[in-house]
């Protein structure tokens, strides 16, 4: 019975203990754009952690992208041209989710390619181990011929 009220207790406090790294300083005072500050971090990678967005990193690197985008949107920048401002200082492998452009298709178009040239290939090989279609030459003929016979006599 313990035992079971203790499950109890650490699953209900485990969501609390992924709670997201921004620090009561860095919110700022206007919801809207504190708002749009959490949808930009969530799709921003922490350079340090790389599994992370930087919402939810406790790196210091990740606290000064998230206190830049909150400055940058202070400013008045746009989600896209904060997210653009970054990527143009880190490169696309900040971003969580990459772009589709000429420098992602690749990425993108990976696992599409790989299925389709694997379908080729399984393709080409079952018809490689197929049995060609020709006729019986006469010897096979009169063998098939008396290997038939001789299954009759039985």
């Amino acid at each position: 019975m313990k035992f079971a009220a203790l499950l109890v207790v650490v699953l209900l406090l485990a969501p609390l203990t992924a709670a997201q790294a921004v620090t009561p300083d860095e919110v700022l005072d206007d919801p809207a754009l504190e708002a749009r500050a959490r949808e930009i971090s969530a799709e921003l990678r922490c350079m340090v952690c790389q599994n992370q967005s930087i919402d939810d990193s406790n790196a210091d690197l990740a606290r000064d992208l998230r206190l830049l985008v909150r400055d940058r949107l202070v400013d008045g920048d746009s989600n896209e041209e904060v997210i653009d401002y970054v990527v143009s200082r880190y490169g696309e492998f900040v971003l969580l989710k990459p772009r589709f452009s000429p420098k992602t298709w690749l990425l993108w178009g990976a696992p599409a390619l790989l299925v389709v040239i694997g379908g080729i290939v399984v393709w080409r090989l079952s018809k490689s181990r197929r049995a060609p279609d020709r006729p019986l030459s006469p010897a096979e003929e009169e063998r098939l011929e008396r290997l038939l016979a001789d299954g009759d006599d039985n």
